[in-house]
């Protein structure tokens, strides 16, 4: 896998240079003449990215109807990463979250959590080694516990936390590779901390990115008491590469659940879908036999051009696969059954899919961005 991984939410602030057209919330996804037969069945719990802020709720039941009313047991968010202020969880971002996850007892809520302020702001290795040893020895342990006592408040006390993701990588502030031995000591650190929090259930995901990337993740593993899930994010990529390649790779999905295996945990995949290789069918349909044969914990498709399927026109021939696959699903103990949105979902414009690389800065527009289809694959 390549070092530095250019994945759209890398590269938002390139996009949002180039474009400039407003969308909204899909209401429907790619169109097909009949619905699928002989749905695939899974044992894992499924949801997709669909935004960060509360417009990711109200998409929540346009999928769900476009998989023929599969009920999405887990709904997945980020905090974002610009301030600590946003770290410990801005007043009002994630009550539409909670809501949803306290309406059934048998829901999943995942929120992927910064471990650093700047997040996204390309902070040199130098620093980025200065702040790991500060926080090392304690100087943000403050901010994760008043994120656990929000969480504790608005009732989702047993929220999935995948905690500095792809830290394996190149493009996070929170990345381990400058001094993985401060990085496992600041996880153990925050997890501490939120774990001292009364009434929290909180589990840990640790979620490096597939392959070695700038270090390999298993340098950066802090230790069995403060892991709960191992989990991996892995995208169809370097462009190429087969899905074969993408198992057996050093650091790759066969080692990821090695590891697990190994020390005892449950594996995830809290991102996944396509990439470098466009509408890759089989990399969809090998993917979703992975997680089929290997029993995760949860697993959620990025669904955003040009990874996803549902929210990307771009991609029909891997939307087809995945939606058979998880069509009508119903080996879920619950009723199937989906919230209501919130917002009236309406249909965007016909030249160009929604961007949504973290809905923050929509979230405050009160709009998305939209790209032209062929934007990525004259970008790639």
């Amino acid at each position: 896998m390549a070092a530095r991984r250019q994945r759209s939410r890398s590269l938002w602030r390139a996009v949002l240079a180039v474009s400039a057209v407003a969308s909204v919330t899909l209401a429907a996804g790619p169109g097909f003449a009949a619905d699928p037969v002989a749905p695939a069945r899974t044992a894992a719990p499924f949801g997709a990215f669909l935004a960060s802020g509360p417009r990711g709720i109200a998409r929540m039941a346009g999928l769900s109807n476009w998989l023929g009313g599969a009920e999405l047991k887990v709904a997945h968010t980020y905090l974002p990463g610009g301030l600590w202020e946003d770290i410990e969880g801005p007043p009002g971002f994630l009550d539409a979250w909670a809501g949803w996850r306290r309406e059934k007892a048998d829901r999943t809520l995942v929120l992927n959590v910064p471990m650093q302020e700047r997040n996204e702001e390309d902070v040199p290795d130098e620093e980025v080694r200065w702040l790991l040893r500060q926080a090392a020895a304690g100087a943000f342990d403050g901010h994760f516990r008043i994120l656990a006592e929000r969480l504790v408040t608005l009732g989702v006390p047993d929220t999935v936390i995948v905690l500095g993701w792809e830290m394996n990588g190149t493009t996070y502030t929170h990345r381990c590779g400058p001094d993985p031995a401060s990085w496992k000591a600041y996880w153990n650190r925050i997890v501490a901390a939120m774990r001292a929090v009364p009434g929290q259930r909180f589990r840990f995901d640790f979620a490096p990115s597939r392959g070695r990337d700038a270090v390999p993740w298993t340098e950066c593993y802090p230790g069995d008491d403060t892991v709960d899930i191992i989990g991996m994010d892995s995208y169809d990529q370097p462009a190429g590469v087969t899905f074969d390649e993408q198992v057996s790779e050093p650091y790759g999905l066969q080692q990821h659940v090695d590891f697990a295996e190994a020390h005892g945990k449950p594996v995830s995949y809290p991102e996944w879908g396509l990439f470098r290789n466009g509408d890759n069918a089989e990399y969809m349909r090998r993917m979703l036999a992975w997680i089929g044969e290997h029993r995760p914990v949860y697993h959620t498709l990025t669904d955003y051009c040009p990874h996803g399927v549902w929210q990307c026109p771009a991609n029909p021939r891997s939307a087809r696969i995945y939606r058979a696959a998880l069509y009508g699903r119903d080996d879920q103990s619950a009723p199937s059954s989906t919230p209501a949105p919130t917002q009236a979902p309406t249909t965007p414009p016909a030249t160009c899919a929604p961007l949504d690389p973290d809905d923050w800065t929509g979230y405050w527009l009160g709009h998305d961005i939209c790209l032209p289809f062929g934007w990525w694959s004259r970008h790639r």
